[in-house]
């Protein structure tokens, strides 16, 4: 299974983007053994659009555009569910041994993911019920998808 990140904005040099290519390469690692073939991330620029309306029908048409048909489509949204990392690991691997191509995590502008893009997604998830900065978001997410790959693997990374 092939796993993508699609974000609104992008991850300037500095502590954030360090640490996302982190866990980016430690997941590339560890989840090629466990039949994660790929993991990609793709930035889109954030709409310049006057309202919001606009805003995030712009930034939905430019994530639509990387997600490949019969998709798993997760939306990362204050909203969503908070997940445990075992059951956030479960999902992945449910997923993965279904024979699902791909999955597709999806992380929104400062205004949030279009309601077509929240209804397309097989799940939304949240990390607590805070709003987050969108690279932030990025950064937790490729950290829980390496401890995802951790715990499916039984390696001690994931102690709880």
């Amino acid at each position: 299974m092939r796993v993508a990140v699609i974000a609104v904005g992008r991850l300037k040099q500095g502590p954030e983007r360090e640490l996302a290519d982190r866990y980016f390469e430690r997941f590339e690692e560890a989840g090629r053994k466990l039949g994660f073939r790929e993991l990609m991330v793709h930035e889109i620029p954030e709409s310049r659009a006057r309202d919001t309306a606009t805003r995030m029908s712009e930034e939905a048409a430019a994530i639509s555009a990387h997600i490949p048909e019969k998709s798993i489509l997760v939306a990362l949204d204050e909203r969503g569910q908070n997940l445990d990392s075992t059951v956030f690991a479960r999902h992945l691997a449910r997923w993965r041994d279904e024979g699902a191509g791909h999955t597709i995590f999806v992380i929104g502008g400062a205004d949030g993911l279009s309601p077509e893009l929240r209804r397309m997604a097989k799940l939304a998830m949240a990390f607590g019920s805070a709003t987050w900065p969108h690279q932030m978001v990025r950064v937790m997410l490729l950290e829980q998808l390496y401890r995802a790959a951790t715990i499916l693997a039984g390696h001690p990374y994931h102690r709880a």
